[in-house]
């Protein structure tokens, strides 16, 4: 098992690098491999009694004192004291000759050094892409426990200013700037002098110590459980601040996927529990993070541009730069205070009580502005004058109005790709322009930024508003009740102002949040209710939207009440209450581009059907044996645009329904039971629907347990099947052999059901021909064609309203249902009017709730939305576009393996290597990836494997380009971890 005898450090082979450790060390080496590094080379070797040993060969250009520091360091590590458990770290072997470093001259004349170390137990989680659950703690416990334990460590071997050394970050973007083009370097410049200005006063207070200097998940291994087992890498040790360690930690946990930035503030909270920082460390940590960010930016930046091939460099790029983009994303007065949460450092509420600051509002009403606002209806939210006119509308009569606290806002900025700001801190009121602010205790007013003023409240505190003109100068004392500032007139007849609170006066908290800290803000920002003269502890309190409890809590309780067979996507969903187009929205005001909601056909809160259905709602809603107008109108509509001669509509509730009434319908035509239909399908529960469903993704035993009356042939899949590509013709051949065999099994089928595509299987096309000539066999036999167009009609495929058009084929039975209600329970069978009569012959056929007159209005509604907005047009220029980008995707990522169906029905298949390794564990990871990202796809298909792309066919060009840069960021950023 001598896995690699390619050359590491000056041309050393593993081979001859285990032969001078068994020479220098006394190692009987049974086993060798190479284990791959950066710049050093590292062996395991497995001794002849089964010992397990670290053979380290470091670079030419790392001095003997520091080899001796790091195993100095080894040694100090293992025996010193500190203020929490320290990591366990490989023992340093002493050679035969007494040394624990051995120098060696190659052939070449070239010296190389090198180490024997333990080799730890356990699993480096390098390539991770969402780290588990504690893991971000373990790392900040286990820095804090080894700068505790390093505290007093001294060595001449130290290095005292390495390149890492976050005190140099500045010499690091000087010397990289020549080989930055401007915007990068103006930009990191940018960055770096915000965090300089931010460090200077506290700078030189900063302890100093040697320290670790990379303490990642990539410098640890883990146990069977997912705890930390040891550090295993000490190659960047050195004098730094004590501080750095945690910085340096707290940034690598931004590259990962989920909410990296609760994990680095999990990372700095544990570290400051056993190694407590100073205040000024409190101050520095974050611009510290940013400085880290800056630094791996600028030297990943000048490594790629001194050595373009440098892969290590270039698949470390994306990572470095989601840091950087990570680690910017809050101010730093933002960053402080949330830091100050994590670690307890906030003072108390002060004892000084506060008088309202704006008379006249202790009555006035309190408006929901919540993701459920009736305000935000029919994609008002998109206009950025929406909520001022929503609080101008409460205020009428009142002479104001006021917010709930905290409220999560649904803004304009929810249809982009990131998060938006939506969380207020503190509330919005509406007033008249010119009412008189006054301040709510004796203080200093801290600053009058334009349409503001922050002022300090002796005993604690501050208080900001924005809105308002100030009227008296910045480092003015005022006393209780002295006149502050009026509120602005915007021209349209109400002032909004914006007022919150904050328990540190130097710093200020920005009056809209990104969600995801409620917590910390509720104990930063508390409730300024008593600023405009109403009571904190109302029942009012803080804005929650449709339901008091949390997502996660509404989960839990939908687990207890809401069977849980009935699955939901994602394994912590975010809570989506509202929809417009091919938007949803949380309850904290974040939307997600909808790519997989085929049900919505018209998209989300479509206010023509929305009127529709209420109109309806208010006259009548009965049943289709009662006479009235609208169940003759979605009738004729849907005969209108099924073939000819297929004229007898029968309404159901669904999809299911309709295909099992199809069943139904066949055999009672045709006196016959038996049915044929394909593997890989899903056509529904219903007991008829699911005994022909043979989908392995949504039921592992589907095959073996089909009733006696299914008989199934080979699902004609041209990209996985057994006939591939060109070969795709056979399937028909090998189908009418099939059914040939159940002629002379005496078998005679009632008929035929199937999809005109592959709905499940990701869009699968049938080969040219095939439902042709399989329908021809059928009905030789006196059978029964039957489409399930379930998923693939009414336009969605772009070129044809109906999916069988494609396959050139008309049936004799339609089943339809989902995009037909637009989300309302409708589905369809259209046949010919003999077929309806020969079921009829069976006795009445009647749906409580299918062919009501609301269900009718919404089905005639959406047929004439699709006509009105040429949505069919749509998905075939859109979708067009879409299946191009995602073809160029899968042409540059190896994971991404073909591209199926058409229109805006598609499915990417989700593969490592081929075909024949579907990999359904990455097509999971890629999901939930683009959750982050803000995109819903799910998988699909009998692996899991195919990511199902059938959004609503609204859906426009920036969103397509959204999507495919969401998905293309996670692709580069999975090849990146893969890569190192």
């Amino acid at each position: 098992m001598n896995a690699s005898t390619s050359p590491g450090p000056a041309g050393l082979t593993s081979s001859d690098a285990a032969q001078f450790a068994a020479e220098r060390f006394d190692v009987d080496v049974a086993e060798h491999r190479d284990l791959g590094s950066n710049e050093d080379q590292n062996l395991l070797l497995t001794a002849g009694d089964g010992r397990r040993l670290l053979l380290k060969v470091s670079h030419p250009g790392i001095p003997l004192e520091a080899l001796e520091a790091q195993n100095a360091v080894l040694a100090h590590l293992r025996t010193a004291p500190g203020d929490g458990p320290v990591p366990t770290v490989p023992a340093a072997h002493v050679s035969v000759a007494g040394r624990e470093v051995e120098e060696v001259e190659l052939d070449s004349g070239a010296r190389v050094r090198m180490r024997l170390l333990d080799f730890l137990p356990g699993s480096p989680p390098v390539g991770a892409r969402r780290l588990a659950a504690g893991l971000p703690s373990q790392l900040g416990a286990a820095a804090g426990a080894m700068s505790s334990a390093l505290r007093d460590f001294a060595h001449p071997g130290l290095p005292a200013d390495g390149y890492w050394d976050l005190r140099g970050a500045r010499l690091v973007l000087d010397q990289a700037a020549p080989r930055l083009g401007a915007p990068e370097r103006d930009r990191l410049e940018a960055v770096l002098g915000a965090a300089e200005v931010r460090l200077a006063p506290v700078r030189d207070g900063l302890r100093v110590q040697a320290i670790h200097g990379d303490l990642t998940v990539d410098n640890v291994v883990v146990d069977g459980d997912g705890r930390i087992a040891g550090v295993i890498d000490f190659g960047d040790v050195g004098h730094g601040w004590t501080v750095a360690e945690i910085a340096v930690c707290a940034c690598a946990l931004l590259q990962y996927d989920g909410d990296a930035l609760h994990d680095a503030l999990d990372a700095i909270a544990a570290f400051d529990r056993v190694a407590p920082l100073t205040e000024a460390e409190v101050v520095a940590v974050w611009p510290l993070v940013v400085q880290r960010a800056v630094v791996l930016a600028a030297a990943g930046e000048q490594v790629l541009a001194a050595d373009p091939d440098n892969d290590y460099a270039r698949a470390r790029r994306p990572l470095e730069a989601r840091m950087l983009e990570r680690a910017t994303l809050w101010a730093l007065d933002e960053a402080e205070l949330l830091v100050r949460h994590a670690l307890g450092r906030i003072p108390g509420p002060g004892s000084v009580e506060l008088t309202p600051m704006i008379a006249g509002l202790a009555g006035a009403p309190e408006v929901d502005l919540s993701v459920t606002a009736p305000a935000y209806d029919g994609g008002a939210w998109r206009d950025p004058s929406t909520l001022r006119r929503a609080l101008a509308a409460a205020r009428q009569g009142h002479g104001g109005a006021v917010t709930r606290f905290g409220e999560a806002l649904l803004l304009p900025e929810a249809a982009g790709a990131a998060p938006p700001r939506s969380v207020l801190t503190g509330r919005a009121l509406a007033v008249d322009p010119g009412t008189v602010v006054t301040a709510p205790a004796d203080g200093v007013i801290l600053s009058t930024p334009d349409g503001g003023v922050s002022l300090s409240i002796d005993g604690g505190g501050a208080v900001h508003l924005r809105g308002v003109d100030a009227t008296v100068p910045v480092g003015t004392r005022v006393a209780r009740g002295a006149l502050v500032a009026r509120a602005s007139d915007a021209g349209d007849g109400v002032a909004a102002v914006l007022v919150w609170q904050c328990m540190l006066p130097h710093l200020a908290p920005p009056a809209l949040v990104a969600p995801g800290h409620e917590d910390a803000w509720l104990t930063l920002c508390p409730d300024p209710a008593a600023l405009v003269g109403r009571d904190p502890t109302a029942a009012s309190s803080r804005g929650t939207g449709p339901s008091p409890r949390t997502a996660a809590d509404l989960l839990a309780a939908r687990d207890r009440a809401f069977a849980r067979v009935q699955e939901h996507y994602y394994a912590a969903p975010p809570q989506i209450e509202r929809g417009w187009r091919h938007h949803l929205i949380d309850t904290a005001g974040r939307g997600y581009l909808d790519m997989i909601n085929n049900v919505a056909i018209l998209g989300h809160g479509e206010p023509r059907l929305a009127d529709a259905v209420g109109a309806q709602l208010r006259r009548l809603n009965t049943n289709s044996r009662f006479h009235y107008h609208a169940v003759v109108e979605l009738s004729e509509a849907l005969a209108a645009r099924a073939p000819d001669g297929l004229d007898a509509v029968l309404l159901v509730n669904s999809g299911s329904e309709a295909v099992d009434l199809a069943i139904r319908i066949a055999r009672a035509a045709t006196g016959r039971t038996d049915v044929l239909a394909l593997t890989e399908a899903y056509h529904g529960w219903t007991v008829g629907a699911d005994a022909i469903s043979t989908s392995l993704g949504d039921n592992p035993g589907a095959l073996a347990t089909r009733p006696d009356w299914v008989h199934l042939l080979d699902a004609p899949n041209t990209y996985r099947g057994i006939h591939r590509g060109a070969e795709g013709h056979r399937y028909l051949e090998d189908a009418l052999g099939r059914i040939e065999a159940l002629d002379t099994a005496g078998v005679a089928l009632a008929g035929f059901v199937s999809e005109p595509i592959f709905g499940n299987g990701g869009g699968i096309l049938l080969p040219d021909g095939y439902l042709a000539g399989v329908w021809e066999a059928v009905r030789a036999r006196g059978g029964i064609c039957v489409s399930d167009e379930v998923q693939v009609s009414y336009g969605r495929l772009g070129e044809h309203f109906w999916g069988f058009e494609q396959q050139g084929v008309v049936p004799d039975v339609i089943a339809v249902a989902k995009a037909m209600g637009n989300g309302h329970p409708l589905g369809a069978v259209i046949t010919t009017r003999a077929i309806a009569e020969a079921f009829a012959a069976e006795g009445s056929f009647f749906s409580s709730a299918g062919g009501s007159p609301v269900g009718c209005v919404v089905g005639a509604t959406v047929l004439r939305v699709l006509e009105q907005d040429r949505l069919q047009d749509n998905a075939r220029d859109v979708g067009a576009s879409l299946a191009d980008g995602l073809r160029a995707l899968a042409a540059r990522h190896p994971a991404l393996g073909a591209v199926h169906g058409m229109g805006l029905y598609l499915g990417v298949e989700v593969v490592d290597g081929g075909p024949d390794h579907p990999d359904p564990s990455a097509a999971t990871e890629i999901c939930e990836a683009l959750l982050d990202e803000g995109v819903i796809v799910q998988p699909t298909g009998d692996h899991k494997n195919v990511l199902k792309i059938k959004p609503p066919l609204t859906i426009d060009a920036a969103a397509v380009d959204r999507f495919l840069t969401a998905l293309g960021r996670v692709m580069v950023l999975r090849e990146a971890r893969a890569a190192l």
